[in-house]
């Protein structure tokens, strides 16, 4: 089996579970590409690993039978954005926190290492979102997102105005720190701190949900990840921030419009058992749990 590796800077109290991953792997047959930027690390970190080969930019990963992202869900995005339209399998290790995305809790490596070895998983495939603009925010091929995107103001700004149209027709202007578009995977995530709900991964719909609206009437809205919807912004400072996943720039012309729609690949990840998502809300999130018992 072809792996491909990625991972982040990592505590010491990760490091025996990210060595288990790299003494596990050495005892099936895999042929192993890391990053270069993740062997730095570990090197640094004293890991034992073989690997022959290395990759520096996501075009030079090989073709990979699945990504093993280490770290957290921060590093599954960032793995997510190595990948991109060749749509590889990811198989989250999660040594970080909340871990919603990476479900391979320590405890779990042995076990989901022979689970894959043995072709005894599933692919869960995700819808994203896409943004284009008459600005180049992101790099070429950059402009996607597994959990959303947000435009917002910068630390210093006082608050924004968003203009938002929907399949072109006029939608609202938000007075608020910012708006975003998350995808049904990323109402788990930074729409469902601003007050979001939560939906089902595989529903067909996008969530518009304001940051901090002056308006209170404003609300969250659901809408069909069919629609287009665009954004002109208007900023006192004339700058704000558009960020997609992990990935943040800051924008210095208030005439660029900004148009989100769903985006023509999808984010493959690898799904052991247990990992059904009513499973997970209710571990990650305590879903359902009452604190009076």
């Amino acid at each position: 089996m072809r792996i491909a590796i990625h991972g982040r800077k990592f505590n010491v109290q990760a490091k025996p579970y990210i060595q288990q991953v790299f003494d596990e792997l050495a005892t099936y047959n895999t042929e192993i590409q890391i990053s270069e930027s993740f062997c730095r690390i570990l090197q640094q970190a004293d890991i034992q690993f073989k690997c022959l080969q290395q990759y520096e930019t996501p075009s030079e990963i090989f073709d990979a039978d699945v990504v093993f992202s280490l770290g957290g869900d921060g590093t599954l995005l960032e793995t997510l954005s190595h990948v991109g339209e060749r749509e590889l399998p990811i198989l989250g290790f999660n040594f970080g926190r909340l871990g919603f995305l990476a479900s391979v809790s320590p405890q779990k490596i042995q076990r989901s290492i022979y689970l894959l070895m043995n072709n005894e998983y599933e692919i869960d495939e995700r819808t994203m979102v896409h943004a284009d603009s008459d600005m180049p925010f992101f790099e070429q091929g950059m402009n996607f997102a597994l959990n959303e995107i947000a435009i917002s103001k910068t630390d210093t700004s006082s608050m924004i105005v968003i203009h938002a149209y929907l399949n072109g027709e006029f939608l609202n202007s938000y007075w608020a720190d910012g708006l975003m578009v998350s995808t049904a995977t990323g109402s788990t995530g930074y729409s469902l701190s601003c007050g979001g709900p939560l939906v089902m991964p595989h529903s067909r719909n996008f969530i518009i949900t304001p940051i901090c609206p002056h308006n209170l009437f404003v609300r969250p809205l659901v809408v069909s990840d069919e629609s287009t919807i665009s954004f002109k912004v208007e900023s006192r400072s004339n700058n704000y921030l558009v960020s997609m996943d992990s990935r943040a720039t800051i924008v210095n012309d208030t005439d660029a419009e900004i148009v989100v729609k769903k985006e023509n690949f999808k984010a493959k990840l690898v799904k052991m058992e247990g990992d059904e998502f009513l499973n997970i809300l209710r571990s990650k999130l305590n879903w359902g749990i009452d604190a009076r018992n």
